[in-house]
């Protein structure tokens, strides 16, 4: 995606706007623009229509603390693969491996746990050697996908689409195609379901996520270079940026915090789910470009993710609370996302005819 920007041109900002200039920019300014460039606050108002018109509707069930508290537990696991995501698109790229290589951090990490802890009844120790596998074997598809896209230049769809397939694979003969079962009781009780005043762990995990993701995208060079590289890869070759080391990063990233949401996940049912996340990278991609993200890079912000995933999670809770079909979901979400997409375009075209690149 980023080989086509730069042959077209299309958005693409000056280097003055990516190079040593923007790098001495006080921290506040960059947050700031970047804010400012996003288009989530659309969404954030979509959301506060959502939730005022499903608690007008059934007020004694929707604004509830039992309510709240599984809505933000259904969208934990997604919010911390959307935090990668959003970095990856920002970047101009996409990652369509982040589903299976939650399932595939998952099983690895299910079986240590099953082997070294010798059923449920594991302790702290197998447990935690479970954690980091699932977290290290994350960061290792991440990191695949980082050489083979900034290094060999191979697309970043077809080496995403090309992990998708091959992660999931390996997650299925690995296990045959069974879940693995029998995950040590402490860590679902613990972290699955446990909460620390009364707040889930799954949730409090996923917002420190969060909150650091952001802040390290708005406030940090590293963040900076995530920008220049969407905004016009090289424009930021130019100013020093090493483009290829910060792709291989971002796409570490994402890999890293797939297999986090793997354990998180693990945690919660107590089971790897196999078939329960396949279509997982849609969703947040979804949720990503719904908060504003654009997919042509350089705009996004994390604040904007967290709306993109929260608005199918409640359109989700609200529609059964109020009785109309599930189903319904998938129109509603789809809608919202081309809606997003379409003045994602406008805005840019409209930038474009009054001079603004």
């Amino acid at each position: 995606m980023n080989e086509v920007k730069e042959q077209t041109g299309d958005a693409a900002r000056s280097p003055e706007e990516t190079g040593p200039r923007a790098a001495a920019r006080p921290r506040w300014q960059t947050a700031l623009r970047a804010a400012g460039a996003a288009n989530a606050s659309w969404t954030f108002v979509v959301l506060l229509v959502l939730m005022a018109g499903f608690s007008a509707a059934r007020p004694n069930a929707f604004l509830t603390v039992f309510n709240l508290r599984s809505m933000t537990s259904d969208a934990a696991t997604l919010l911390v693969m959307g935090v990668g995501m959003t970095y990856v698109i920002i970047t101009g790229g996409i990652d369509l491996s982040v589903g299976s290589v939650l399932i595939f951090s998952g099983v690895l990490a299910g079986k240590v746990m099953v082997h070294l802890g010798h059923g449920a009844d594991a302790g702290w120790p197998a447990i935690t050697a479970g954690l980091l596998v699932g977290l290290v074997s994350g960061l290792l598809w991440g990191l695949v996908n980082g050489l083979l896209i900034a290094r060999a230049r191979v697309p970043a769809l077809i080496v995403t689409l090309g992990s998708y397939g091959m992660a999931l694979g390996f997650a299925q003969i690995i296990t045959g195609g069974t879940d693995v079962r029998s995950i040590p009781n402490r860590l679902n009780t613990t972290i699955g379901i446990g909460n620390v005043a009364g707040i889930p762990w799954t949730v409090v995990i996923a917002a420190l996520v969060t909150l650091v993701g952001g802040a390290v995208l708005a406030t940090t060079r590293f963040g900076r270079h995530t920008f220049a590289v969407g905004s016009n890869a090289e424009a930021a070759r130019r100013a020093g940026i090493r483009v290829e080391r910060h792709l291989i990063k971002v796409y570490a990233l994402s890999g890293l915090l797939a297999g986090l949401a793997g354990d998180l996940s693990l945690a919660r049912f107590q089971t790897t789910t196999i078939a329960g996340h396949t279509t997982d990278n849609l969703s947040a991609i979804a949720a990503v470009v719904i908060g504003g993200t654009s997919l042509f890079g350089g705009v996004g912000t994390v604040f904007g993710t967290v709306v993109g995933v929260f608005i199918p999670t409640v359109l989700q809770d609200g529609f059964v609370i109020v009785g109309i079909q599930p189903f319904w979901q998938s129109v509603a979400v789809g809608a919202v996302l081309i809606a997003a997409v379409f003045t994602d375009q406008w805005r840019r075209q409209a930038r474009t005819r009054n001079g603004g690149g």
